[in-house]
């Protein structure tokens, strides 16, 4: 994939990240291009935020694929900085080319230069696939999450 940048999201960019969220069995039940404005919103509070990063993956001028990556300093483990990886998505037309597999360790190595000693991420028990796409890429399941709707 000759050509391929990772950069930081721009504004103009929320669109295709929306369409890329939307794309899969999960998101399709959550996200909608219809109205941009809680993204967007979403987008404001984001680019402000100096622990997070939001990048796609460009293309001949697209993008084609997304992840957000955390910077979550903490007490736990004699104060390590953690890097953690979200909202992965690889646009439909790229997927199984390998370009997932690059944007992980992208994100790895960023973790790495903020001085992270820890990467992690989260999954949906769904999302078998992405289960042993992270595992390949050495990834240990080792905790068991929750969430409370508010």
């Amino acid at each position: 994939m000759s050509g391929l940048t990772v950069r930081k999201a721009r504004r103009t960019d929320v669109e295709a990240i929306v369409q890329m969220l939307a794309d899969d069995q999960l998101g399709a039940t959550r996200d909608s291009g219809e109205d941009l404005t809680p993204y967007l919103h979403a987008f404001g509070a984001i680019d402000q935020d100096p622990n997070q990063l939001l990048v796609v993956a460009v293309s001949n001028g697209a993008p084609i694929a997304t992840l957000q990556l955390t910077f979550i300093p903490g007490l736990a483990r004699r104060g390590t900085l953690r890097g953690q990886i979200e909202a992965v998505r690889v646009h439909r037309d790229h997927r199984g080319t390998g370009l997932g597999s690059r944007l992980i360790q992208w994100a790895i190595e960023e973790s790495r230069s903020h001085g992270c000693s820890l990467v992690q991420l989260t999954s949906d028990t769904t999302r078998t696939d992405a289960h042993r796409f992270y595992e390949r890429l050495g990834f240990v399941a080792s905790h068991t999450g929750f969430k409370l709707h508010l």
